[in-house]
């Protein structure tokens, strides 16, 4: 994997601007003398919490009275932050958050984390109690967000030290504004038109922009087929070698239309990916679905139908593709991608009724990075169902945890999330030169099936590692898309 990360150095990680504030009741700091410094710590010791790579934080401290709340809001909006998160230090008028809730318009989480797991009742006493009030003023926040207009912010409620649960939930809030983050500011490209008047994968570029702040750059073949002509004879043997290093090549197996990978498919496939690389770098480009017939025997044809290869490295680099110019799933892709989860484009395969599994997989790109062991290439005489004939890649998912996300179009102009976690199974797939994973869904494969497709999905959807519904729900959930999770009891 280190060749072709070395490779595709294409993608640089945005930093993510964390904001911090305080809150707490100015009365208290005359009445309990050392109560404001405490609480400071705290307040300390929670920005600490944050995971450390490619973030950084602005703290705007303690906010505990309205006026300083007004004067707050202008600083908090110039930081350009991308996440905030209110530390309940102790009790605090609502005055104190009103005006940011009303006014900042991106994630704010409540964090309630208290110093003791619980009071010393022997030795209490009212400091005690507000140095330990985290979650009082709770109720009174989230009822003032209702009143102005706005969705309850999201809460972490739990102990200061030792709380795993509460550690995680601030670096998943963490990771959920990194994808937020990412999809406004991408760059996805598009090539040509879905494939064969697949209806469920039109979607307006215009709508992509209004509901994920991506942008849509309409390219054409012919930009990757000049980079390709200009490929240098050093170029393409620099790729043949790394793409020879990281694939297994095997012989045939009982597929009359797979073979051994040709030498004439390595080339073409190191070539095209020499094109893909410099196209993306030209373009400036976050991600591309794509999928053109060109004339027959013609070199636009031979190009754009191999792109297999070089996808497939490239998503494994961070960097986002699918095939069929299916532009939803390719943000589903990107998701995955910033959530760290791999990202792979899958449909349905044949279903197992013996051992009641589905395969899950593709012909085209997928994300190499979350492959079970080497993964092959073959020479398929044909692409079924597409023109031309080249390189397929083939692999298995990591055994473990999956979770599925297809994005689907409503008929309201909308969009909607239609997610589900399974389970990866080790076992034979069919020798294809196509990717394919034995999916294993509760209650069962064919109940998991009938309750997939009533939620209207479109045929392909991203595979990630892990289980992680419930944090993609919550992207869904800020974006304001509606999110279904597909129940498996």
């Amino acid at each position: 994997m280190k060749s072709i990360q070395d490779f595709f150095t294409t993608r640089h990680d945005q930093e993510l601007r964390i904001g911090f504030f305080g809150v707490g009741y100015d009365v208290y700091w005359n009445q309990f003398p050392g109560l404001l410094d405490e609480l400071m710590i705290k307040h300390q010791i929670i920005m600490a919490k944050v995971p450390k790579e490619n973030r950084i934080i602005v703290d705007f401290g303690m906010i505990d009275n309205p006026e300083t709340a007004y004067q707050k809001v202008n600083e908090i909006k110039s930081a350009n932050i991308d996440i905030l998160f209110c530390n309940m230090l102790t009790y605090a008028t609502s005055g104190t958050f009103g005006v940011i809730i009303r006014n900042i318009n991106v994630p704010i989480i409540l964090v309630a984390l208290q110093p003791r797991k619980a009071l010393d009742y022997s030795q209490a006493s009212t400091y005690m109690q507000l140095a330990n009030d985290d979650i009082c003023a709770l109720p009174e926040f989230v009822a003032t967000s209702t009143r102005m207009g706005k969705k309850i912010p999201e809460m972490i409620i739990g102990t200061l030290t030792d709380d795993k649960a509460a550690d995680t939930k601030i670096a998943e809030y963490c990771q959920i504004a990194s994808v937020l983050k990412g999809l406004k500011s991408a760059h996805f490209a598009h090539i040509g038109h879905p494939l064969n008047a697949m209806l469920d994968m039109h979607t307006d570029a215009t709508m992509l922009t209004s509901f994920f702040g991506c942008h849509i750059v309409q390219c054409e073949a012919n930009e990757i087929v000049t980079l390709f002509e200009q490929a240098t004879e050093e170029e393409i043997q620099k790729v043949e070698n790394i793409i020879l290093d990281f694939f297994d090549t095997p012989d045939p197996v009982s597929d009359p239309i797979a073979v051994k990978l040709r030498k004439e498919d390595l080339r073409t496939s190191a070539q095209v990916s020499v094109a893909l690389k410099k196209f993306i770098e030209l373009k400036k480009i976050d991600g591309l679905a794509y999928y053109y017939n060109g004339r027959a025997g013609s070199t636009e044809e031979l190009v754009m139908s191999n792109l297999i290869v070089g996808n497939s490295m490239l998503i494994s680099s961070g960097f986002p593709m699918c095939g069929e110019s299916d532009l939803k799933t390719l943000i589903a892709l990107a998701i995955m991608n910033l959530l760290g989860i791999g990202g792979s484009f899958a449909e349905f395969h044949p279903v197992d009724f013996n051992e009641d599994f589905v395969l899950v997989g593709h012909d085209g790109p997928h994300n190499i990075s979350i492959a079970e062991g080497k993964p092959v290439l073959r020479s398929l005489k044909k692409y079924h169902g597409k023109p031309g004939s080249g390189a397929g890649v083939e692999f298995h998912i990591k055994e473990g945890p999956i979770t599925m996300l297809s994005i689907n179009s409503t008929y309201d102009g909308k969009y909607k999330f239609i997610i589900a976690e399974g389970e990866s199974l080790s076992g034979p797939i069919p020798p294809t030169g196509n990717t394919n994973t034995r999916g294993v869904f509760k209650p069962d494969v064919r109940t998991f099936l009938y309750r997939w497709m009533k939620e209207g999905p479109t045929h392909h959807f991203a595979l990630g590692v892990g289980h992680n519904a419930e944090l993609i729900k919550k992207i869904a959930e800020y974006l304001n898309i509606e999110a279904v999770i597909i129940p498996s009891k």
